[in-house]
């Protein structure tokens, strides 16, 4: 099957689950508003539900996202659905599926499901042949570790090439994502100056001002490091550092991709804060003495031509004051001192990409204050780039993924590379430090950054004036 041929038939395993809820069956709706969804949807889950039940969740899922919902359009929907139940680890359950797949031979098989679950049911499709021309989207978390991550990419090419695998990461469907890298490359006037030689740091910053919201048990699976940093900022940090890609298509972007991953230095414990919110051990299924990170800050440095001696400063983490999303690339100063007041500006001139909680792309600069003395103030020149178009990230990845479309995708050789880089500091790191919520974590950040400091903290003014 040719990643050009349109899937048939949408599988997606844990239609009962928390994530098909609040997301996917909100995606699907608006794939059918678009006119992108015209073929059947089986679920599968292991809830003694029947079709009936399915299709009362999807409505409601449905008209809680979206209270004025086309009765019509959420119609069509709930007929395109079907339902299996049955358990992941019976070869009975993928009997059943398919009998309920019926005549359709190019289907895409969604995991909407625990990690743990991962090869179990990609194991099940193969014994069934359900893996015969098929696609499969794997969710993110793709493994733990790199050994993991590894073992995973072992079962999943046993069953599908890598051309038919697509390992989502909900992140690279945001417009503001996508936006970084078409303004990179589609402006001429930034690649003179976007390397070594102009910029003198970059800082990139997820900030979420709510603590785990009772998903205790997850976040001690996870931490910030496996559940932001090592997959959401890594993608940021490539889109940003990434060599022009060699000619248009997604293979030229993942290989790009990859080579970022690949230039990474290694991150080390001397390279990384960890903190952890004050009452986070008291959640709901967190161990007593749990040391997991609710906060993350490294600083990372990129071995390229491009990129040698420019240090990327990262950091995410709970219970902060904003939520936020925010990169600030910060250019060097002036080489001659003509005007002492902008020399004594921290960082005179920035280009800052608001991600979230709306778009923005900011040029900050100095201009001259009026009067006669030559002093000036920092100011920003911004360009909104929200807009009410925009799709919701699974709405637009499914889409591409019955399509065959794997732009938004991630390769098997980017995924290991990302764990490469954090490997050495999921289990090599000085413990977690008490932070209280409703700040910007441990003071030790500021240490980590130093010179290159301070943080610019999404919508705080700092010393210079700057949003």
């Amino acid at each position: 099957m040719t990643t050009a041929e349109h899937s048939d038939v949408l599988v997606f395993f844990g239609a009962t689950g928390d994530l098909a809820r609040k997301m996917i069956f909100p995606a699907l709706y608006g794939m059918v508003v678009a006119d992108e969804l015209h073929v059947p949807v089986v679920g599968v889950a292991f809830s003694e539900w029947g079709l009936d039940d399915l299709q009362r969740r999807a409505r409601e899922s449905v008209e809680a996202a979206v209270p004025d919902a086309d009765p019509t359009a959420l119609d069509t929907l709930v007929g395109l659905l079907r339902y299996v139940d049955g358990d992941y680890r019976d070869p009975a359950t993928f009997d059943a599926l398919r009998e309920a797949v019926g005549d359709a031979h190019r289907p895409v098989h969604y995991l909407a499901i625990p990690p743990v679950m991962f090869a179990t049911v990609i194991e099940g499709l193969a014994r069934a042949g359900l893996n015969t021309d098929a696609r499969v989207v794997v969710e993110k978390p793709f493994g733990r570790d790199l050994a993991s991550a590894q073992e995973l990419d072992a079962v999943v090419r046993r069953a599908f090439p890598e051309e038919s695998v697509f390992r989502i990461d909900h992140y690279l469907g945001k417009e503001e994502i996508m936006n970084l890298l078409y303004f990179r490359f589609a402006n001429g006037f930034l690649e003179p100056v976007w390397n070594r030689n102009h910029i003198a740091s970059v800082q990139i910053t997820i900030a979420e001002d709510f603590g785990v919201q009772g998903r205790g048990s997850f976040y001690e699976s996870a931490g910030a490091l496996r559940d932001v940093l090592e997959n959401h900022m890594l993608q940021i940090v490539a889109l940003l550092a990434m060599e022009p890609p060699a000619y248009q298509g997604y293979g030229a972007v993942h290989e790009a991709k990859a080579n970022v991953f690949r230039a990474i230095r290694p991150l080390t414990r001397n390279d990384i804060v960890r903190g952890q919110f004050e009452g986070y051990r008291d959640e709901p299924g967190v161990a007593r003495g749990s040391d997991v990170e609710t906060y993350a800050a490294v600083r990372l440095f990129i071995d390229s031509w491009r990129w040698a001696g420019v240090p990327w400063y990262l950091r995410t983490g709970k219970n902060l004051p904003v939520t936020a999303h925010e990169v600030v690339v910060e250019y060097k100063k002036p080489p001659q001192a003509l005007f002492d007041d902008a020399m004594m500006a921290q960082h005179p001139n920035h280009l800052r990409f608001r991600l979230k909680p709306d778009g923005e792309i900011a040029l900050g600069a100095r201009v001259k204050t009026p009067g006669e003395e030559f002093v000036g103030e920092q100011r920003e020149l911004v360009a909104s780039t929200e807009g009410a178009a925009a799709r919701q990230p699974y709405e637009r990845l499914l889409g591409d993924a019955i399509q065959g479309d794997r732009a938004l995708f991630t390769s098997e050789d980017s995924v290991e590379a990302a764990w490469r880089v954090v490997d050495a500091i999921l289990t090599d790191h000085a413990p977690a430090i008490r932070y209280a919520p409703g700040t910007w974590g441990p003071t030790e950040a500021d240490t980590l950054i130093g010179a290159d400091g301070p943080w610019h903290d999404p919508t705080v003014p700092d010393s210079d004036g700057r949003k």
